[in-house]
Protein backbone atom coordinates (compact mmCIF):
# COMPACT_ATOMS: atom_id res chain seq x y z
CA UNK A 1 0.00 0.00 0.00
CA UNK A 2 1.02 3.95 -0.83
CA UNK A 3 0.74 5.99 2.19
CA UNK A 4 1.75 9.18 3.05
CA UNK A 5 2.46 11.01 6.75
CA UNK A 6 1.92 14.59 7.03
CA UNK A 7 4.12 15.02 10.12
CA UNK A 8 6.40 11.84 10.28
CA UNK A 9 9.79 12.64 11.64
CA UNK A 10 9.17 13.16 15.73
CA UNK A 11 7.76 10.98 18.09
CA UNK A 12 4.28 9.16 16.98
CA UNK A 13 4.79 10.13 13.30
CA UNK A 14 8.44 8.77 13.56
CA UNK A 15 7.45 5.42 15.04
CA UNK A 16 4.57 5.26 12.72
CA UNK A 17 6.40 5.42 9.82
CA UNK A 18 9.04 2.43 11.07
CA UNK A 19 6.32 0.24 11.68
CA UNK A 20 4.35 1.12 8.25
CA UNK A 21 8.37 0.68 6.59
CA UNK A 22 8.89 -2.78 8.27
CA UNK A 23 5.79 -3.59 7.15
CA UNK A 24 6.17 -3.72 3.77
CA UNK A 25 4.40 -0.81 2.29
CA UNK A 26 5.46 2.24 0.15
CA UNK A 27 5.90 5.49 2.02
CA UNK A 28 6.21 9.49 1.87
CA UNK A 29 6.69 11.64 4.44
CA UNK A 30 6.05 15.41 4.40
CA UNK A 31 7.20 17.99 6.57
CA UNK A 32 9.10 20.87 6.31
CA UNK A 33 11.83 19.46 5.73
CA UNK A 34 13.23 20.90 9.55
CA UNK A 35 13.48 17.83 11.77
CA UNK A 36 16.81 16.29 12.37
CA UNK A 37 15.83 13.29 12.07
CA UNK A 38 15.26 11.45 8.81
CA UNK A 39 13.19 8.95 7.63
CA UNK A 40 14.85 5.25 6.99
CA UNK A 41 16.47 4.21 3.40
CA UNK A 42 13.50 3.63 1.00
CA UNK A 43 10.97 6.61 2.20
CA UNK A 44 10.37 9.37 -0.10
CA UNK A 45 10.66 12.71 1.57
CA UNK A 46 8.55 15.36 0.62
CA UNK A 47 8.84 19.27 1.53
CA UNK A 48 5.75 20.87 2.59
CA UNK A 49 4.06 22.57 5.69
CA UNK A 50 0.29 21.70 6.83
CA UNK A 51 -0.57 25.12 6.07
CA UNK A 52 0.29 25.58 2.57
CA UNK A 53 -0.56 21.73 1.24
CA UNK A 54 -1.44 23.57 -2.31
CA UNK A 55 2.04 24.18 -2.76
CA UNK A 56 3.10 20.87 -1.98
CA UNK A 57 -0.14 19.71 -4.10
CA UNK A 58 1.84 18.38 -7.44
CA UNK A 59 4.56 16.09 -5.31
CA UNK A 60 1.38 14.83 -2.92
CA UNK A 61 -0.40 14.05 -6.43
CA UNK A 62 2.58 12.54 -7.93
CA UNK A 63 3.33 10.39 -5.23
CA UNK A 64 -0.37 8.92 -5.55
CA UNK A 65 -1.01 7.39 -2.48
CA UNK A 66 -4.16 5.24 -1.74
CA UNK A 67 -3.93 6.44 2.07
CA UNK A 68 -2.89 9.82 3.79
CA UNK A 69 -2.24 9.94 7.56
CA UNK A 70 -2.20 13.50 8.94
CA UNK A 71 -0.32 13.58 11.61
CA UNK A 72 -0.71 17.42 12.73
CA UNK A 73 -4.18 18.37 12.33
CA UNK A 74 -4.68 21.24 14.97
CA UNK A 75 -8.32 22.73 13.18
CA UNK A 76 -10.76 21.69 10.43
CA UNK A 77 -9.16 23.79 8.22
CA UNK A 78 -6.11 21.39 8.00
CA UNK A 79 -8.02 18.53 7.28
CA UNK A 80 -10.20 20.16 4.07
CA UNK A 81 -6.70 21.70 2.98
CA UNK A 82 -5.70 18.00 2.38
CA UNK A 83 -8.90 17.15 1.09
CA UNK A 84 -8.65 19.37 -1.58
CA UNK A 85 -5.50 18.27 -2.74
CA UNK A 86 -5.76 14.19 -2.53
CA UNK A 87 -9.64 13.81 -3.71
CA UNK A 88 -9.70 11.75 -6.62
CA UNK A 89 -6.27 10.69 -5.93
CA UNK A 90 -6.19 8.58 -2.26
CA UNK A 91 -8.88 6.45 -1.24
CA UNK A 92 -8.90 7.13 2.74
CA UNK A 93 -7.73 9.73 5.14
CA UNK A 94 -6.67 8.97 8.78
CA UNK A 95 -6.68 12.12 11.04
CA UNK A 96 -5.02 11.89 14.53
CA UNK A 97 -7.07 13.45 16.83
CA UNK A 98 -7.11 13.88 20.85
CA UNK A 99 -9.24 12.86 24.02
CA UNK A 100 -9.38 16.48 24.42
CA UNK A 101 -12.73 16.31 22.05
CA UNK A 102 -14.83 15.08 24.89
CA UNK A 103 -17.66 17.02 26.87
CA UNK A 104 -15.77 15.56 30.17
CA UNK A 105 -12.78 16.59 29.11
CA UNK A 106 -14.21 20.08 28.75
CA UNK A 107 -16.12 20.00 32.16
CA UNK A 108 -12.71 19.01 33.95
CA UNK A 109 -11.07 21.91 32.45
CA UNK A 110 -14.12 24.25 33.70
CA UNK A 111 -14.95 25.41 30.10
CA UNK A 112 -18.42 24.01 31.04
CA UNK A 113 -20.70 23.62 33.30
CA UNK A 114 -21.80 20.10 34.72
CA UNK A 115 -20.91 17.50 36.98
CA UNK A 116 -17.77 15.25 36.31
CA UNK A 117 -18.96 12.55 34.03
CA UNK A 118 -18.19 9.25 34.80
CA UNK A 119 -15.64 6.75 32.91
CA UNK A 120 -14.73 5.20 31.01
CA UNK A 121 -15.72 6.95 28.19
CA UNK A 122 -16.35 5.53 24.42
CA UNK A 123 -16.22 6.42 21.14
CA UNK A 124 -19.83 7.66 21.58
CA UNK A 125 -19.52 9.57 24.34
CA UNK A 126 -20.28 13.43 24.14
CA UNK A 127 -17.91 15.65 22.76
CA UNK A 128 -17.72 19.09 23.82
CA UNK A 129 -20.34 21.91 23.13
CA UNK A 130 -17.57 24.48 23.98
CA UNK A 131 -15.25 24.98 20.97
CA UNK A 132 -11.29 26.12 20.86
CA UNK A 133 -10.80 24.72 24.71
CA UNK A 134 -7.52 26.81 24.96
CA UNK A 135 -8.31 30.28 23.42
CA UNK A 136 -8.38 32.07 26.88
CA UNK A 137 -4.29 31.11 26.77
CA UNK A 138 -4.15 33.06 23.24
CA UNK A 139 -1.93 35.97 23.24
CA UNK A 140 -3.72 37.24 19.61
CA UNK A 141 -5.14 35.32 17.22
CA UNK A 142 -2.30 34.43 15.52
CA UNK A 143 -1.24 32.08 18.35
CA UNK A 144 -2.15 28.35 17.69
CA UNK A 145 -4.34 28.38 20.59
CA UNK A 146 -6.98 30.74 18.94
CA UNK A 147 -7.98 28.54 16.55
CA UNK A 148 -7.25 25.09 17.60
CA UNK A 149 -9.90 22.35 17.79
CA UNK A 150 -10.03 18.80 16.57
CA UNK A 151 -14.06 18.81 16.98
CA UNK A 152 -14.76 20.73 13.43
CA UNK A 153 -11.60 18.98 12.21
CA UNK A 154 -12.93 15.52 13.01
CA UNK A 155 -16.58 16.43 11.52
CA UNK A 156 -14.68 17.32 7.94
CA UNK A 157 -12.28 14.22 7.94
CA UNK A 158 -16.07 11.97 8.48
CA UNK A 159 -18.28 14.22 6.26
CA UNK A 160 -16.49 13.75 3.15
CA UNK A 161 -18.34 10.76 1.09
CA UNK A 162 -15.30 10.91 -1.82
CA UNK A 163 -12.74 10.38 0.58
CA UNK A 164 -13.53 8.63 3.18
CA UNK A 165 -12.06 9.39 6.92
CA UNK A 166 -11.06 7.39 10.14
CA UNK A 167 -10.39 9.33 13.59
CA UNK A 168 -8.04 8.07 15.92
CA UNK A 169 -8.54 9.86 19.50
CA UNK A 170 -5.55 9.64 21.08
CA UNK A 171 -4.63 9.97 25.38
CA UNK A 172 -1.67 10.80 26.61
CA UNK A 173 1.61 8.67 24.95
CA UNK A 174 4.76 8.03 26.56
CA UNK A 175 7.70 6.15 25.38
CA UNK A 176 10.69 6.17 23.59
CA UNK A 177 11.00 9.91 21.34
CA UNK A 178 8.50 11.62 23.53
CA UNK A 179 9.54 15.30 23.16
CA UNK A 180 7.16 16.58 25.95
CA UNK A 181 9.39 14.45 28.42
CA UNK A 182 6.04 13.41 30.63
CA UNK A 183 7.80 10.49 31.99
CA UNK A 184 10.92 13.31 33.24
CA UNK A 185 9.76 14.36 36.67
CA UNK A 186 9.89 10.73 38.00
CA UNK A 187 12.33 9.51 35.82
CA UNK A 188 15.46 11.89 37.10
CA UNK A 189 14.93 11.46 40.32
CA UNK A 190 15.23 7.94 40.15
CA UNK A 191 18.18 7.88 37.59
CA UNK A 192 19.64 10.69 40.41
CA UNK A 193 19.50 7.91 42.96
CA UNK A 194 16.94 9.84 46.13
CA UNK A 195 15.17 8.00 48.46
CA UNK A 196 11.75 9.38 48.42
CA UNK A 197 9.52 11.16 45.96
CA UNK A 198 7.11 13.48 47.50
CA UNK A 199 3.69 14.09 45.51
CA UNK A 200 0.58 15.77 46.15
CA UNK A 201 -2.35 13.20 47.71
CA UNK A 202 -4.54 15.75 44.57
CA UNK A 203 -2.45 14.87 42.16
CA UNK A 204 -1.57 11.27 43.23
CA UNK A 205 -5.04 10.90 42.37
CA UNK A 206 -5.29 12.61 39.02
CA UNK A 207 -5.98 9.50 36.83
CA UNK A 208 -5.31 9.80 33.25
CA UNK A 209 -5.16 7.30 30.28
CA UNK A 210 -1.81 6.28 28.80
CA UNK A 211 -1.12 4.85 25.56
CA UNK A 212 2.44 3.31 24.61
CA UNK A 213 3.88 4.96 21.45
CA UNK A 214 4.51 1.71 19.91
CA UNK A 215 0.95 0.22 21.00
CA UNK A 216 -0.34 3.79 19.28
CA UNK A 217 1.36 3.50 16.20
CA UNK A 218 0.32 -0.19 16.21
CA UNK A 219 -3.40 1.24 16.57
CA UNK A 220 -2.93 3.96 14.03
CA UNK A 221 -1.27 1.49 11.86
CA UNK A 222 -4.07 -1.09 11.21
CA UNK A 223 -6.48 1.07 10.93
CA UNK A 224 -4.84 2.66 7.96
CA UNK A 225 -4.15 -0.24 5.90
CA UNK A 226 -7.68 -2.33 6.77
CA UNK A 227 -10.49 -0.87 4.72
CA UNK A 228 -12.68 -1.78 7.10
CA UNK A 229 -11.92 1.41 9.20
CA UNK A 230 -13.17 4.02 6.49
CA UNK A 231 -16.09 6.17 8.88
CA UNK A 232 -15.19 4.78 12.25
CA UNK A 233 -13.50 6.62 15.13
CA UNK A 234 -11.87 4.94 17.26
CA UNK A 235 -10.42 5.39 20.77
CA UNK A 236 -6.79 4.28 21.40
CA UNK A 237 -5.00 3.57 24.98
CA UNK A 238 -3.54 0.87 27.00
CA UNK A 239 -4.15 1.91 30.40
CA UNK A 240 -6.03 4.01 33.00
CA UNK A 241 -3.77 4.59 35.92
CA UNK A 242 -3.61 7.12 38.37
CA UNK A 243 -0.32 9.34 38.87
CA UNK A 244 0.48 7.34 42.14
CA UNK A 245 0.10 4.12 40.05
CA UNK A 246 2.44 5.44 37.26
CA UNK A 247 5.21 6.30 39.13
CA UNK A 248 5.16 2.86 41.02
CA UNK A 249 5.24 0.85 37.77
CA UNK A 250 7.79 3.58 37.04
CA UNK A 251 9.56 2.76 40.27
CA UNK A 252 9.29 -1.04 39.60
CA UNK A 253 10.88 -1.02 36.31
CA UNK A 254 13.84 1.07 37.14
CA UNK A 255 14.47 -1.01 39.97
CA UNK A 256 13.86 1.86 41.88
CA UNK A 257 14.90 1.33 46.02
CA UNK A 258 13.04 4.40 47.31
CA UNK A 259 9.43 5.16 48.23
CA UNK A 260 6.72 7.81 46.99
CA UNK A 261 5.70 9.77 49.68
CA UNK A 262 2.03 10.76 49.32
CA UNK A 263 1.45 14.34 51.22
CA UNK A 264 -2.37 16.31 51.55
CA UNK A 265 -1.57 19.10 49.54
CA UNK A 266 -1.89 21.84 52.71
CA UNK A 267 1.21 19.73 54.03
CA UNK A 268 3.55 20.80 50.85
CA UNK A 269 4.89 24.23 49.98
CA UNK A 270 3.85 25.95 47.02
CA UNK A 271 6.80 24.75 45.09
CA UNK A 272 5.14 20.97 45.37
CA UNK A 273 1.55 22.15 44.73
CA UNK A 274 -0.07 20.48 41.91
CA UNK A 275 -0.38 22.75 39.00
CA UNK A 276 -4.28 22.00 37.22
Amino acid sequence: MRILIIGGTRFIGAALVRRLHTAGHTLAVLNRGKSPVAPPDGVERLIGDRDDLEASAGAIRGFAPDVVVHNVVLEARHVRDLQAVVRGVADRLLMVSSVDVYQAYGRLIGIEEGPILPTPLTEDSPVRTVLHPYRAQAENEDDMRWSYDKIPAEEAALADADLPGTVMRLPMVIGAGDYQHRLFPLWKPMVDGRPAIVMAASYAAWRDALGYVENVVDAIATAATDPRAAGRTYNVADVNLTAEALANHVGQAMSWPGTLDVRPDKELPEALQPQF
